[in-house]
């Protein structure tokens, strides 16, 4: 099984950025340590500040990979393109997040992909991963 794990803007700072909302464990940390978990899947991991970059990230496996773990940050809820491009690809897609993005402002309310990704994990500290992985294992092709 091939799953892939792409962060969006500002995700490389887990560990020093907002302790308070998204812990003061690193996520490369956290996602190298989830990858060991899994020796039976092939992860890619991918990280961008660039919405075009994980666009082109989408688009570059989006028909061979049997899942894909979107932690879309702030692009989430504004990116009609990326909306758009999980719509144009045939891999299942999971919405994550770190934090509950309902319990707080009510800009980070609105997802501009939930409606083209399979479903939404959030709000389980950096746990939203495991879970994301875990319901593709069990959901995907």
């Amino acid at each position: 099984m091939k799953i892939a794990i792409i962060n969006g803007p500002n995700l490389n700072l887990v560990g020093v950025r907002e302790p308070g909302i998204y812990g003061s464990r690193s996520l490369a940390e956290y996602l190298n340590e989830l990858v060991a978990q899994y020796p039976h899947v092939e992860f890619s991991l991918f990280q961008s500040n660039h919405e075009g970059a994980i666009i082109d990230e989408l688009q570059r496996i989006g028909f061979d990979f049997d899942g894909i773990v979107l932690n879309a940050g702030a692009y989430t809820h504004y990116s009609i393109a990326i909306g758009d491009c999980i719509r144009a690809i045939t891999t299942p897609v999971v919405e994550t997040h770190i934090s509950d993005v309902h319990a707080r402002e009510s800009f980070r309310h609105v997802s501009m992909i939930k409606d083209a990704c399979a479903t939404v994990i959030a709000g389980f500290g950096l746990d939203s991963y495991r879970r994301a992985v875990d319901w593709l294992i069990e959901n995907a092709k």
